[in-house]
């Protein structure tokens, strides 16, 4: 009982002493004042973070659309600012100095946005107008004015300074716009193959290249324009393959013809009689020849089509000559007849007078 009277006496007496000594604790010391004219330390905000986003963001933006192509040096000049901004103490990086560096890629945004715009531009007039060179518009008016509007929704967007979706769209119309051209140049393969009648040389890769082709077609209907000019491609490639094979088989029907008709040239004789139109075919002849062996088709088809031509008039104009040449012998002739009659009624009449 003694013992536990005497321990809470202690501790009353602890708790007392530490009462008495946090009370009597002096006040803390004043933080010393500058001194006038010096710096003062730089305040750092309680949350400089949404700063320093802004500036990631700005960054990255001009990364986006090229502004290290456009303006080098200037570019490298906010990136050694930002690399300072990224090394600088903790102290120093307060909001006015993310912000600083934010504007800067803010800035360097809106001097490239022209510069970027009308590089899409170009890119987009450019293919607009091989399209429209094909001639094959008129065929699809609906599809060409829906593309249009595309390009002229991505338009308004970069004026209305949304840039991010400006490229997308602008993106959608140049893709559409390819999606075309790539049908149309298709299209135009069919029709030469159809015109010259080489369908008949390859009709399988020709029916197939046609299945690819209105799959290309559907594809593009709904939207899928990857599809679309996948299918047109494959479809390109096998009219192409039926294109060569007409060509091929067209030259070498040429070919025959040609070289038949140098053949009777020379039994003709046109090379001495006719000798600068036979020199004229020959060199013709000699040209597709080395375009057959180039494996240009195309060219040895039309030129071997031209020395046929060349020897056929060679042929003629050595008849022609050679018809004049008779005519005028038979004409000789008759005169040399007529003469000896004349000398013979002459003689009978010298004859008569002399009786």
């Amino acid at each position: 009982m003694k013992k536990c009277i005497v321990s809470a006496f202690l501790l009353l007496a602890m708790i007392t002493v530490i009462g008495i000594s946090c009370k009597s604790a002096p006040p803390p010391e004043p933080a010393p004042a500058s001194e006038p004219g010096s710096a003062p330390e730089p305040q750092v905000s309680a949350d400089p973070s949404k700063a320093k986003a802004r500036m990631e963001e700005a960054r990255q933006r001009a990364i986006d659309f090229e502004c290290p192509a456009y303006f080098p040096s200037e570019w490298e000049l906010a990136e050694t600012r930002y690399d300072a901004v990224n090394f600088a103490p903790q102290n120093q990086l307060t909001e006015t100095v993310y912000n600083t560096a934010a504007d800067e890629y803010e800035a360097l945004l809106k001097k490239t946005a022209a510069l970027y715009a009308q590089a899409r531009e170009d890119e987009i007039t450019a293919v607009r107008d091989e399209l429209i060179a094909t001639g094959l518009t008129p065929s699809f008016p609906e599809y060409l004015q829906s593309v249009d509007e595309t390009a002229l929704a991505a338009l308004d967007q970069y004026e209305a300074g949304d840039y991010y979706s400006a490229r997308d769209t602008a993106a959608k119309a140049l893709s559409e716009y390819e999606t075309l051209l790539a049908g149309a140049k298709v299209y135009l393969i069919r029709q030469e193959i159809v015109d010259r009648g080489f369908d008949m040389y390859d009709a399988e890769n020709f029916d197939k290249a046609d299945e690819y082709g209105e799959t290309a077609l559907d594809e593009y209907e709904a939207g899928n324009n990857k599809a679309a000019v996948d299918n047109a491609e494959e479809a390109g490639l096998r009219y192409s393959m039926v294109l060569s094979t007409g060509w091929l088989n067209y030259v070498a029907d040429q070919w025959t013809f040609a070289a038949a008709e140098r053949d009777l040239a020379m039994s003709q004789k046109v090379n001495i009689a006719s000798r600068d139109i036979y020199r004229e075919a020959e060199t013709v002849y000699g040209e597709a020849e080395e375009a057959l062996k180039a494996e240009d088709y195309e060219a040895a088809a039309v030129l071997f089509t031209e020395a046929n031509a060349l020897f056929l008039l060679g042929i003629q104009d050595t008849e022609t000559k050679r018809q004049r040449a008779q005519g005028m012998i038979r004409l000789a002739e008759e005169m040399i007849e007529e003469s000896d009659e004349a000398a013979m009624e002459a003689e009978r009449l010298i004859e008569g007078g002399s009786r």
